[in-house]
């Protein structure tokens, strides 16, 4: 390389290439421009290739200038436009306004003639001699002034009749005889051009419409193919009475279509003192769309950073009509539930994403509204993270869950509010429990994605919990109650450490579903509703009002509903990414992907039932291990619903596993407060005893210890 330079160095008759000029090739020998006529003018433009760019930029400027002007040929300042309007001004002209003159001198006629028939009549049957030749004096001045206003009409019709006969010979010969004058002296050519130059007159003369005659934006829409401008746009929200006929909008950014020409899209102001909601009110959407041409649902409009401050795309068909979007999570082989989930696609082609640490949800909508598939796109992704933890419940009894059972750590597929309390509990006394201490034994508030790459024991929990109110609906009074506690409890407390929350319903109003647990859930989503109330009852009060109603969602937009993230952020329609369950296809996405995820959590060792138990483990530990593992199995063969057991209970089963243990020895053990020794009602009797928390948590500790 160092010789290359070198000779590069000492060769001084190598041509020296400016890197500033465009790399078209060497020009060593060009003419020199002694005159310096072309001082701004490059040298190289000044050959074949220069050429050739000149024209292409030349060609790419015509073909832009033509499709500007058939742009154009669609507006009132379009060329037919233009001509139109000079001709009928022309003959407007022509016709002049003399005959307004020529109507008042006929009335006048009219009136003198029929005033003279009164007054002869009334000579000729006068019969008293005096008043007889008054009243013939009176019929010869009324004959007089009768014939002054025919003869005055006369001459008036004449006048006209010359002043149009001037202008039309005018107006119409001159092109006329110029038309003539140019077929006789060149042929057709010359008609051509004298055709050619009377339009151009024409238009000329049409060039600038009237105020009466400005472009009528009412008769253009954006469902009859017109594009949409400002004054279009104007227009359109002074018809919906959002702003006054004597304002206009601030636009932000101009009027465009979108990359894939499937909407239009501005931002703008309202005018000051106009309120976003009375823009986004139904009452002023559904205004909107007819002055535009369009239905409700192609119109959608979305707050800005401010107060007036409107995000409108106008879709030139009704979005989310055509075919389901392919789940992304049918590519992906595992999945962290740290990062965002993709959930579905916005009305501008958007991926939704949701990142669902310390979070909530509750989907709505009535049956066939695409709710399964909205829950899909958080369960299948928690599916393949072989970490998550997966609890789920069905109320209707349906299939819906049925698939994720290989995996489910504990699932109710029949409706019963009982299984369902079974699950609560075990959330509320047993996995919070455990996570409450993993965080404690780090000195953390809340599990943290730093702290899941430390531990793992930090892992999310799902509940899922499909048809809400069909378990309160069944159960009886108590157990409802005691739903109602656990869940509310779990939502309150599990969102630090993990625990999601799924619930879907129908309708989720206060009869079917508490607004201690709604009012708490943070992320809705609201499919078709049949009324605005039920929207409201899933999104929010006012919501409805304010745009966000899912009763306008079509019965074919099956997927689609209204997405909200946080307490306090607007809803955004969106469509959930679609997983087939082979009913159409054949092909059952949704067992593939959970597949994967069996697979994995096999590898991994987190099937449940996969890993030692508790038991298990402590049996390791020793004498001490042995009781407690006795201790931990006599409480989980009572039920997650037992939560103490009297001590010769325990004593009892200590000795079944072959373990002799005095009553002194169990109290050093499981060390109890004065709390713990109080005794409760068993069997007819109050005896003392052990809480199920102390066993598990002694037991916990003595793992740690090890």
């Amino acid at each position: 390389m160092s010789d290359v330079l070198r000779a590069a160095d000492t060769d001084t008759t190598a041509p020296v290439v400016d890197l500033a000029k465009p790399p078209l090739h060497l020009v060593p020998d060009l003419p020199e421009d002694p005159a310096g006529d072309l001082p701004l003018i490059p040298a190289w433009t000044r050959n074949s290739e220069g050429r050739k760019a000149a024209a292409r930029r030349a060609a790419r400027r015509t073909r832009r200038a033509g499709r500007r002007w058939i742009a154009r040929q669609r507006t009132p300042q379009g060329h037919a436009a233009q001509i139109s309007r000079g001709t009928r001004r022309v003959h407007e002209w022509v016709r002049g306004f003399e005959g307004v003159n020529l109507q008042a001198a006929a009335h006048q006629a009219h009136t003198a003639t029929r005033e003279a028939r009164e007054a002869a009549r009334r000579a000729r049957y006068t019969i008293m001699p005096g008043q007889r030749d008054k009243a013939r004096q009176a019929a010869d001045k009324a004959q007089t002034v009768a014939m002054a206003a025919v003869n005055a009409h006369r001459q008036a019709k004449k006048q006209i009749r010359r002043g149009r006969m001037l202008r039309g010979g005018l107006a119409y010969g001159s092109p006329l005889l110029v038309d003539t004058a140019a077929l006789a002296e060149f042929g057709g050519l010359g008609l051509a051009g004298g055709i050619f130059a009377t339009l151009s007159v024409a238009a000329w003369i049409g060039r600038k419409p009237l105020t009466a005659e400005t472009w009528d934006l009412e008769r253009r829409s954006i469902g009859d193919g017109d594009r949409m401008d400002e004054p279009m746009l104007n227009q359109a929200y002074r018809d919906a009475k959002v702003i006054p006929a004597d304002e206009a909008l601030l636009l932000r950014r101009p009027v465009a279509i979108t990359a894939d020409g499937s909407a239009f899209e501005v931002e703008f102001d309202l005018p000051a003192g106009t309120p976003t909601a009375k823009a986004t009110s139904n009452t002023a959407v559904a205004a909107l769309a007819s002055s535009f041409g369009v239905t409700a649902q192609q119109v959608s409009q979305t707050a800005g950073d401010r107060e007036g401050r409107i995000q409108l795309r106008v879709s030139l068909k009704v979005p989310f009509t055509g075919k389901p979007v392919r789940g992304p999570l049918l590519d992906c082989e595992r999945f962290d539930l740290w990062d965002a989930v993709p959930m579905g696609i916005s009305e501008r082609g958007e991926t939704i994403v949701t990142e669902w640490f310390e979070k909530t949800a509750l989907f709505g909508g009535e049956p066939g509204s695409g709710k399964t598939s909205m829950a899909n796109g958080l369960l299948l992704a928690a599916a393949l993270d072989a970490t998550a933890r997966l609890f789920g419940a069905d109320g209707k009894a349906g299939a819906d869950l049925l698939p994720y059972e290989p995996i489910a750590e504990m699932l109710d597929t029949e409706g019963d509010p009982e299984a369902l309390l079974t699950i609560l509990r075990h959330v509320w006394h047993v996995v919070l429990p455990e996570c409450k201490q993993v965080a404690r034994e780090h000195g953390a508030r809340r599990f943290s994605r730093a702290l899941a790459a430390k531990d793992p024991r930090v892992r999310f929990t799902i509940l899922a919990i499909d048809e809400w109110a069909s378990y309160l609906g069944s159960a009886d009074p108590k157990t409802a109650k005691e739903i109602d506690r656990l869940l509310r409890l779990i939502v309150q407390q599990g969102r630090a450490y993990g625990v999601i929350v799924l619930a879907s319903t129908q309708k989720p109003d206060s009869e079917a579903v508490p607004t201690g647990v709604r009012d708490i859930i943070s992320t809705r989503w609201a499919g078709r509703c049949l009324t605005p109330e039920a929207s409201d009852t899933i999104l929010g009060r006012g919501r409805a009002a304010s745009g966000h109603n899912a009763q306008r969602i079509l019965k074919q937009q099956r997927g689609v509903g209204f997405y909200q993230t946080g307490e306090s952020a607007d809803p955004v329609m969106m469509r959930a990414f679609y997983y087939d369950d082979g009913e159409k296809t054949g092909v059952d996405e949704v067992a593939v992907i959970l597949d994967r995820a069996y697979k994995l959590r096999a590898d991994a060792g987190t099937l449940p039932g996969s890993g030692p138990t508790l038991a298990d483990q402590l049996r390791e530990l020793g004498a001490d291990g042995e009781i407690l593992a006795a201790l931990v199995d006599t409480f989980t063969a009572h039920g997650e619903d037992v939560d103490w057991l009297p001590g010769s209970v325990l004593l009892d089963a200590l000795r079944a596993f072959d373990l002799e243990v005095t009553p002194e020895r169990l109290a050093a053990l499981v060390v109890r407060s004065a709390a713990d020794k109080a005794k409760r009602e068993w069997a007819g009797s109050r005896v003392a005893g052990y809480p199920r928390a102390l066993v598990f948590d002694t037991a916990q500790k003595a793992l740690e210890g090890a």
